[in-house]
């Protein structure tokens, strides 16, 4: 996807790929299609949120728009495909060089492995391989038996945001039994800078600290508050686990949920050891 657009990378997108000798740096989830969810509202907005992640260093950004839950029936798979199409092409109009693929953050629910199959559903990357599930953030709701299905069906469960669940952040033990079968978590760059507050934040460096995060990306919705915040996260997480940690969660899982590929654990990075 990269070569298509390389000549005209942006400064943060350059600096990016040469610190970690990348060949792209992957968001695997953003809110970043107009007119679909609680993400930007017109095509302008839109826009405005992938040339914000280009400034934040990203090339390639899985839009992921909320299914089920409070957006259920509202779009179909094919309908965010569209949207995607039609972003891609006007980031091409206007020069903006930045890559947009389909995906879906899918609202925790015990009908996701059939409406998968019937394509009612999205995977990341829309790859049939991994599957970004959301917990509600005020209630806890046991995932156990769905990922269970998940695997059994041949997809991977990745859980958006634990660190913004009111239950997790409590009681980080009750994802144990979902971690062991293995189920990946992905934690919000802005959690990792206090964003979303100090219980957030905690939580975040738990889950990245005992290994359950092994991807970090950006949930952007704007360009304000909920803007991206990848390039500061990654900054933090060098400066506490080092560089090569840095380059695990942030650039090599992302690009190997973008591939369908298996996701590597962050274990044994912590500390001084992955330092460059």
């Amino acid at each position: 996807m990269i070569s298509a657009i390389e000549n005209r990378l942006s400064a943060a997108q350059h600096e990016r790929l040469t610190r970690f000798r990348a060949t792209q740096c992957v968001d695997i989830h953003c809110h970043c299609l107009p007119g679909l969810d609680d993400g930007p509202a017109t095509m302008d907005h839109a826009l405005a949120v992938c040339r914000a992640l280009v400034a934040d260093g990203v090339t390639a950004v899985v839009a992921t728009p909320h299914q089920l839950g409070r957006f259920d029936g509202q779009f179909t798979s094919q309908d965010i495909r569209r949207a995607v199409a039609d972003l891609n092409s006007a980031l091409a109009a206007e020069g903006v060089p930045l890559t947009v693929v389909p995906g879906a953050d899918v609202r925790i629910d015990e009908r996701i492995p059939r409406l998968l199959e019937a394509d009612r559903v999205l995977t990341l990357a829309d790859g049939g391989e991994y599957v970004l599930l959301e917990l509600p953030h005020d209630t806890f709701i046991n995932p156990y038996a769905l990922v269970g299905e998940l695997a059994a069906r041949g997809f991977k469960a990745i859980i958006s945001h634990p660190e913004r669940n009111a239950f997790l952040t409590r009681q980080p033990q009750a994802a144990s039994g979902w971690l062991a079968r293995g189920v990946w978590f992905q934690v919000t760059a802005a959690s990792l800078v206090g964003d979303f507050g100090p219980a957030a934040e905690r939580a975040a460096w738990h889950w990245l600290a005992t290994h359950a995060a092994a991807l970090v990306a950006t949930d952007a919705h704007d360009t304000d508050f909920r803007r991206p915040r990848m390039s500061a996260a990654i900054d933090r997480i060098a400066e506490r686990l080092g560089h090569v940690a840095a380059r695990r969660v942030c650039i090599e899982n992302p690009l190997r949920v973008l591939a369908g590929e298996g996701i590597s654990p962050l274990a044994g990075f912590a500390g001084a050891g992955g330092r460059e």
